[in-house]
């Protein structure tokens, strides 16, 4: 029995998490439309299905906590409290205490905190007042409001900033994934075919005298069919929405620029878009800092907005996409844009470039994800530091993925990250360096060419090729990985790009294209240079996943330091 009730806590927390996130999104929307009483329903189904799973699972305080929340939503219910900024803000109080006790860690205490005992007491108040108004004969509806409003300001901005440290820190420590049963019944049938199919080959090997070459040719095709049609049902099985991911930010949105003084709403476009399941884990960290970002630095104050010509209310928009084998994000904002001149002013003072001034825009945009980067004047609770531009790139970059900045001044900026879908298995390119295999990720391969015998001087470890008339910068990869044995003499080149730079890796052999399953680096092994994963060869040896963003990165600052 007690192997029964942790799989139904399990599936509480679980629940209840999915549940709280719509009801979040119901009273981000009441707040906008506080006559929808199909909206008050939609929360009130979600309190009442927490109080009734917390009576199964005798959690006595999550019980009396839930209680006292729907007598306040039943009196909103009924029309006897006015759906006001001051309801809003206990709404989203009991919420959060809501969150925490539905949480493992909390519904496994079951602890009434001060906090729940404080929103208790809030909705108390309310329905308190709700019923003096009513015996009054009830007040003008819009004095009502405004003077709720009112009382609703202090608690608001106390409550505000906290709630959107909240949403920040609101993380679910419980690592689960819905499955479609259809999925399922696919994966038990291919692993019967599978059974069937190592039976054939099997059987087959035990007769060799009576077995010709076509039947086994024939009996591991269908097995590797088999296998591949496994891999992908388990790939897609890992599937997400981006949905989900893109939602829980608008409470933060809410909560941020109202702190700020500010006016913001978020929208969220492709929410269908589906990724693995460990990219959107590691998202969330870039998704928060970009837009944080683009609410302190990209949206203006309503007053300056409405004299520019624009609503008082700023557009956060995030929206995905899928684009060959990779996704799209996008983080967007209709604020001020890029101040170049503020830039180059930052660039100049820290020595991140020499002539910033004459660099292109977006090539000079890209120095903001640099570590200490700000234009901010002062520190704020936001922004300030120049470290949240610089956890974006090195967590995309963690993803083997790409960051890039567009602006217009005046009209908005944008962010534009790039991800492999899966980190699962990715389209590699093999290559040789003497003994030594590596595999360059396919999605960075532009092209291969051979480099010519003048080029191949064995005293340089880097050189520089014309192009189709463009210098290309390439390094040896058996220097740069000192890989034993002498250099060929013919050798060839593969053009790699990361962002919006590229160079050359040399090497001896081109293997081609391959399918290749990514396992992680040995912690001894996590630190070095230009590697990001390893993989299992059909030979049975380790082959190294090149970091090609590192690589070119090591290399830039070398060539760099040379020339000083």
């Amino acid at each position: 029995m007690e192997l029964d009730r942790n799989l139904i806590f399990q599936s509480f927390v679980v629940e209840s998490a999915e549940g709280l996130a719509q009801m979040e999104s119901a009273i981000l929307e009441l707040e906008g439309h506080p006559d929808d009483q199909e909206l008050v329903q939609g929360i009130f189904r979600v309190v009442h299905t927490a109080k009734g799973n917390a009576g199964i699972l005798e959690l006595p305080n999550l019980h009396a906590f839930a209680h006292a929340f729907e007598d306040l939503l039943d009196e909103i219910r009924n029309q006897k409290i006015l759906v006001t900024p001051e309801a809003i803000t206990v709404l989203f109080s009991a919420l959060d205490v809501l969150r925490e006790m539905t949480s493992a860690d909390g519904a496994a205490r079951d602890e009434m905190s001060a906090a729940a005992k404080k929103v208790i007491e809030k909705c108390a108040e309310l329905c308190e007042g709700g019923k003096e108004k009513a015996k009054k004969g009830g007040k003008n509806p819009e004095k009502a409001a405004a003077t709720a409003e009112s009382e609703a300001e202090e608690e608001a901005a106390a409550q505000e900033t906290a709630g959107g440290v909240k949403a920040e820190k609101h993380k679910n420590s419980l690592q689960s994934l819905r499955v479609d049963v259809s999925k399922l019944d696919r994966l038990l049938d291919l692993t019967g075919e599978i059974a069937i199919a190592r039976g054939r080959i099997s059987l087959l090997l035990e007769h060799p005298e009576k077995t010709t070459w076509d039947e086994i040719r024939e009996a591991h095709r269908l097995a590797d069919t088999l296998h591949t049609d496994l891999q992908e049902t388990v790939l897609k099985s890992r599937m997400v929405p981006v949905g989900p991911l893109f939602r829980q930010y608008a409470r933060m949105v809410r909560d941020i620029s109202k702190a700020n003084g500010k006016l913001a709403r978020l929208q969220v476009e492709g929410e269908d878009v589906e990724v693995d399941t460990s990219v959107v884990e590691h998202l969330k960290d870039p998704l928060l800092h970009m837009i944080r970002n683009a609410i302190d630095h990209g949206l203006e104050q309503p007053a300056e907005r409405k004299r520019k010509g624009k609503p008082p209310v700023g557009t956060v928009t995030v929206r995905a996409a899928h684009e060959g084998g990779s996704i799209i994000l996008e983080v967007s904002d209709d604020g001020e844009g890029l101040n170049r001149k503020n830039i180059i002013e930052v660039a100049q003072k820290r020595g991140l470039a020499s002539e910033p001034e004459k660099m292109a825009d977006q090539e000079l945009f890209q120095l903001i994800f640099e570590a200490g980067f700000s234009t901010a004047k002062t520190v704020s609770d936001l922004s300030g530091r120049g470290v949240g531009m610089d956890v974006v790139r090195r967590n995309v970059q963690a993803l083997r993925g790409n960051a890039l900045i567009s602006s217009r001044e005046g009209a908005g900026t944008t962010v534009h990250i790039r991800l492999p879908l899966t980190l699962a298995i990715i389209e590699g390119f093999g290559v040789g360096v003497g003994e030594e295999t590596f595999v360059i990720p396919m999605d960075q391969v532009v092209e291969c060419v051979e480099l010519s015998a003048e080029e191949n001087d064995h005293g340089r470890n880097e050189g520089v090729v014309q192009l189709r008339n463009e210098p290309l910068p390439y390094l040896h990869l058996r220097e740069h990985f000192a890989v034993k044995g002498a250099r060929p003499a013919r050798q060839n080149i593969v053009v790699v790009q990361h962002d919006a730079k590229r160079a050359g890796l040399s090497v001896d052999v081109l293997y081609g294209s391959t399918q290749t399953v990514i396992k992680p680096l040995p912690m001894m092994f996590k630190n070095v240079p230009g590697v990001s994963g390893s993989a299992i060869l059909g030979n049975g040896r380790v082959a190294l996943i090149l970091d090609v963003g590192a690589l070119l990165r090591n290399f830039q600052a070398e060539a760099a330091a040379k020339t000083e």
